[in-house]
């Protein structure tokens, strides 16, 4: 294979934007990188610990490294748990750092740090509600068909704002972006008000509290 007189090398991943794709799209290599470089942040935030309060300490994880965790992380969450795991064992230093921190506390009440699934499935759903509903034109690749009238029985339910699910043959699939999204949507949407109605901002909101009544991991969506 030549791009115009040069010759490309053969080589089983590559990155675009930071983003590592493999030959199999499992982003293993990927997720391995940014674990190992956000835990030398934490490496390099404990060393400084002992100079801050639990709230400065969040603050800088927040700023420092959190954002490595979460790069591009609408294409790479259907890698499989176990890598996943891995960027779930860096945070958990986090919060172990900010539990044992010494300095005198606060004076307001520092709230819990949110999952990283937590934080990638509203997302998710944000950016969801900016392809289907506010039908912005760069995502239009990502709009789904509107979920198809259920019948039961003697009755027929056009349940509006839902979108349909692709069929997923592999748990991968049901990992990526369009699948996971997609069940997650037409739940969220079930639960909450009239997506038509409400702003970007209050869509995510909307999300933030409607994912924090589901467990962590979730599977079963």
């Amino acid at each position: 294979m030549k791009f115009g007189s040069v010759t490309l090398p053969l080589q089983d991943h590559f990155k675009i934007l930071g983003v590592t794709f493999d030959a199999e799209l499992r982003f293993d290599k990927h997720i391995h990188h940014i674990a190992h470089q956000a835990s030398l942040r934490v490496s390099a935030l404990h060393r400084v610990a002992g100079f801050l309060d639990k709230r400065g300490l969040m603050t800088l994880y927040k700023a420092q490294v959190r954002p490595h965790l979460e790069y591009g992380a609408l294409t790479w969450m259907s890698s499989a748990a176990t890598h996943l795991q891995r960027l779930d064992k860096v945070e958990r230093r986090v919060q172990r750092l900010i539990k044992n921190n010494s300095c005198p506390p606060p004076s307001q009440d520092i709230p819990a740090l949110d999952t990283l699934e937590h934080r990638r499935d509203v997302a998710a759903l944000g950016v969801l509600h900016k392809a289907q509903v506010q039908e912005v034109q760069h995502l239009a690749g990502l709009r789904l068909p509107p979920r198809e009238a259920v019948r039961d029985t003697r009755t027929v339910f056009s349940i509006q704002e839902q979108v349909g699910v692709p069929r997923s043959h592999t748990s991968q699939h049901q990992r990526t972006f369009t699948a996971r999204t997609s069940r997650m949507w037409n739940e969220f949407t079930a639960a909450a008000p009239s997506m038509q109605d409400l702003s970007i901002q209050q869509v995510k909101v909307a999300a933030h509290r409607w994912r924090g009544t589901l467990p962590t991991p979730m599977r079963h969506i």
